[in-house]
């Protein structure tokens, strides 16, 4: 079925193809493709993708006509894909043709001061997709957007946010209305070195996604020097590995990872 979808088919290719059929890289024609997961992608698909982007041709499922493509192409997963190309259940050479651009979108939980800045866009979104009067955050549901972790990445985050908006009684959204516990009676919460110590932390992660790991490049960044920086990674834990060039985030972090992008009228990695 994911085949047909992408690739097209011919009439009578299969039951049910009462005609012939663009997939949708042929419907994108001119413009762009976004996968998303791709390292969820079947290693058959990989083999039939991969020759597409080099060929800059598909042939269409019972078909044997190559068909000429001129599309962008945009992957996204949230899979370490260094990792499953070393288990083999994802194709190196196709890998290296799609990561022409690689952007690393840290997990929210490392981005905490975009977390009450999405709630409030999505508070607005969702407010009016319902009807419901815009509301504001209460002081103790900011606290808790601030302090909580997101193992969920913005998905969770969105779906707290439409559960309080249709469930909320009150003229704003508290914690309770989106299922968090308030931390502001928390005497870890309150205490000032360990609000320094996540500042810190937080910082430390900033610094290495955009080095992209470079450990001197992030040293600089920071204003320390790299063997600070190497304390600083162990005391809080930080793999600088997973900030590399082709790093991309772990499985909890939902948020997807732009692996690759071509200019317009080319394929990802398809240089001539």
């Amino acid at each position: 079925l994911l085949e047909s979808e992408l690739f097209g088919y011919e009439k009578g290719a299969f039951t049910g193809a009462a005609k012939r059929t663009a997939g949708k890289l042929e419907s994108a024609e001119g413009g762009t493709v976004f996968l998303d997961e791709i390292g969820e992608m079947p290693p058959s698909l990989q083999a039939k993708l991969l020759r597409v982007v080099q060929e800059r041709t598909v042939e269409r499922v019972g078909g044997r006509v190559p068909v000429s493509l001129d599309f962008r192409l945009v992957c996204a997963t949230n899979r370490n894909l260094d990792t499953l190309i070393g288990n083999g259940s994802f194709r190196d050479d196709l890998f290296y043709r799609i990561s022409e651009v690689s952007i690393r979108v840290p997990p929210l939980r490392d981005r905490q001061g975009d977390s009450l800045l999405l709630a409030q866009f999505l508070l607005q979104q969702h407010s009016e997709r319902f009807g419901k009067p815009t509301r504001g955050l209460a002081p103790d549901a900011i606290r808790a957007i601030q302090a909580y972790r997101w193992p969920g990445n913005v998905r969770e985050l969105e779906n707290r946010i439409k559960g309080a908006v249709i469930m909320a009684e009150g003229a704003v959204v508290t914690a309770s209305d989106m299922g968090l516990e308030d931390p502001g009676d928390d005497p870890e919460y309150l205490n000032l070195r360990t609000a320094r110590q996540r500042a810190e932390a937080q910082a430390v992660r900033q610094a290495l996604a955009v080095a992209k790991g470079n450990l001197s490049r992030a040293a600089e960044l920071l204003g320390v020097t790299r063997p600070t920086l190497y304390d600083l990674l162990g005391k809080h834990g930080i793999d600088a590995a997973q900030f590399g060039r082709h790093a991309t985030q772990a499985p909890e972090a939902a948020t997807a990872t732009v692996e690759a992008a071509a200019p317009p009228g080319d394929i990802a990695g398809g240089g001539e």
